[in-house]
C-alpha cells in the first residue's frame, strides 16, 4: 500500500524545449516571448507584458495553456488569443490579440557561442541548471536558472544560444510602444528576470509539480 502510495504523490517533470525572447521598450513596456517548438502541448507560444502602469499580462493561445501558464507565474490578468510567430532569417514577426511585435536579432557574441557547445542532453538536465545558477547571476544580474514558482512549482532553465536583439518595434492596443530598451526594471513575473540586454535564449526549461497539479490529459500521454 505505502509503495503505491508513494509512486502516485511522486512529482511530475514536465519539458518546455523553445526560444525565450525578453525586451524592454522606450515606453516602459517590458516584453517575454515563450516560443515552445516542443512541449506537453504541443508547440505553441505565449506573450508576458510587464506594462508601465505596473500590471503584468499573459497573453497565451488556448485556456489550458493559459491556466498552465498562470498558475506557475505571477500576472493581473490573463488573456485567451490567438498567438502566432514568423520566424525569417534573423526577424521575428509576432501577433498575439492586440499586440504586433516584430524585433531583428543580430551575430552571437561570445557568451551565445558558449551555450552553442552546451550538448543538448546535458541542458536538459535539472542539476546543470542548478550548476549554472551562481554563473549566470555573476554574468547577468537579475537571471537565475533554478528556482521556486507558483502553487509549489519548481523550475530549471537551461541555455543553449543566446543572440542579442538589435531593433524592436511593437504596438499594444494602438499604442506604439516606442524603440528597443534595455529590460528596465526587470520583469516580475517569477523567481528571476530575462537578461537586461535584449535577447532571444535558447532554452529548455523543466517544470516540476505535484501529479494531483498536473493536467490529466499529460499524465495520459495524450500529447
Amino acid at each position: 500500500m505505502s509503495r503505491r502510495r508513494g509512486r502516485a504523490t511522486r512529482p511530475v517533470r514536465l519539458r518546455f524545449d523553445g526560444w525565450i525572447a525578453g525586451m524592454g521598450t522606450s515606453s516602459g513596456t517590458r516584453i517575454v516571448l515563450g516560443h515552445w517548438e516542443r512541449s506537453p502541448f504541443g508547440p505553441f507560444s505565449d506573450v508576458m507584458l510587464d506594462r508601465v502602469n505596473g500590471e503584468r499580462l499573459l497573453l497565451a493561445p488556448t485556456p489550458e495553456t493559459a491556466d498552465f501558464i498562470a498558475r506557475t507565474y505571477a500576472f493581473d490578468a490573463v488573456r485567451a488569443v490567438p498567438v502566432r510567430v514568423s520566424v525569417e532569417a534573423d526577424t521575428w514577426t509576432i501577433t498575439a490579440g492586440a499586440l504586433d511585435l516584430r524585433f531583428t536579432v543580430a551575430r552571437r557574441g561570445p557568451l551565445g557561442l558558449l551555450l552553442r557547445a552546451v550538448p543538448g542532453a546535458l541542458a536538459r538536465r535539472p542539476a546543470w541548471s542548478a550548476l549554472t545558477d551562481v554563473p549566470a547571476r555573476l554574468l547577468l544580474p537579475g537571471v537565475r536558472t533554478r528556482g521556486g514558482a507558483g502553487a509549489g512549482r519548481r523550475e530549471w532553465y537551461g541555455a543553449r544560444d543566446l543572440r542579442p536583439v538589435d531593433a524592436v518595434s511593437a504596438v499594444f492596443e494602438g499604442e506604439d510602444l516606442g524603440v528597443m530598451a534595455p529590460v528596465e526594471p526587470a520583469v516580475r513575473f517569477g523567481f528571476g528576470s530575462v537578461p537586461r540586454k535584449p535577447g532571444v535564449t535558447r532554452v529548455t526549461t523543466t517544470v516540476e509539480l505535484d501529479r494531483g497539479d498536473c493536467p490529466p490529459g499529460l499524465l495520459l500521454g495524450r500529447r
